[in-house]
């Protein structure tokens, strides 16, 4: 067993509690050379080495190792971070046992839910670990397609706001912000799902992850009028999944509910007016599914 613990990740790597032997000595003597940059001319920076010590157990073909990883991200740049984990699947497909904890959507594959062990500390309440099962396999896809790093915090948010598009995600901060609040500070992520028909699959992945969320989506009719069938569909698939508490529907869509006339230029002219907008003039189906968020991140 290796144990990387954070407070070394500009140091010596490893935490050491006694001797090391077998593949773990293996191991820490990688680390050892990554970190010294022999063969490049000098000492290497230790987020460096890290990668340049996994790629090495890599090509060393260890088996057998348990390698324990405090956020394996420290001082690594997106990309670096990418290919870390993919080195980290690697050396676990190889024949290891690799644990991290990671604040990092970069560490979290949304296609392998049954991997992830989602820990909280909530005061008064201890702390509660929760193994989520698995998407089906066609959600599973989608979901691997559609869920960016971007989109990935949601599996570090308090709650989740899902929007339909990026209009809806340039404003939602001004109306927190109109109304007294911090979607950052309350750790609310406002997650922008591609389009309407991609709704139903977030509040999926929400519920299979246990975070609260709100749905905010078009109507797209006018109250007194049905929906053409495919909208229809949508929105019925929408209210099965989250329920009427956890969805404020937008009549006849986002554009009448916010006043904004047209369709063209449309971020642009909402981040515009939603900029300067006065706290009395946000249209309640926005105040409200600011309220409802909120409760469930303070919940």
């Amino acid at each position: 067993m290796l144990f990387l613990g954070g407070e070394h990740r500009t140091g010596s790597l490893v935490t050491r509690s006694g001797d090391l032997a077998g593949v773990a000595r293996h191991a820490d003597e990688l680390l050892a050379v990554a970190l010294s940059g022999r063969g490049t001319g000098g000492s290497a920076a230790a987020p460096a080495a890290l990668v340049a010590a996994i790629e090495a157990c890599c090509r060393a073909a260890i088996q057998g190792l348990v390698l324990l990883i405090e956020e394996p991200e420290l001082y690594l740049r997106p990309q670096a971070q990418r290919y870390l984990y993919r080195l980290l699947r690697e050396l676990a497909q190889a024949g290891n046992q690799v644990i991290y904890a990671t604040h990092a959507p970069a560490f979290l594959n949304v296609g392998r839910l049954e991997e992830l062990a989602l820990v909280e500390h909530r005061r008064g309440q201890g702390t509660t670990i929760l193994q989520p099962q698995p998407l089906p396999t066609a959600e599973g896809f989608r979901a691997v397609n559609e869920v960016d790093a971007e989109r990935g915090e949601l599996f570090l948010a308090r709650a989740v706001l899902l929007v339909e598009g990026r209009t809806e995600k340039l404003v939602f901060p001004f109306v927190f912000q109109r109304l007294g609040h911090d979607a950052d500070r309350e750790a609310i992520s406002i997650v922008e799902c591609g389009g309407k028909p991609n709704l139903p699959l977030f509040a999926q992945i929400c519920d299979a992850i246990g975070v609260p969320y709100v749905v905010v989506h078009d109507r797209d009719a006018p109250a007194g009028r049905e929906p053409i069938q495919a909208e229809r569909a949508v929105n019925a698939a929408i209210a099965s999944i989250a329920g009427p508490e956890r969805t404020v529907v937008l009549t006849p869509d986002f554009e009448a509910a916010a006043g904004l006339h047209g369709h063209s230029h449309k971020p642009e002219r909402a981040w515009q007016s939603f900029s300067a907008i006065e706290p009395g003039d946000i249209p309640e189906p926005l105040a409200e599914a600011v309220r409802r968020v909120l409760a469930a991140a303070r919940d």
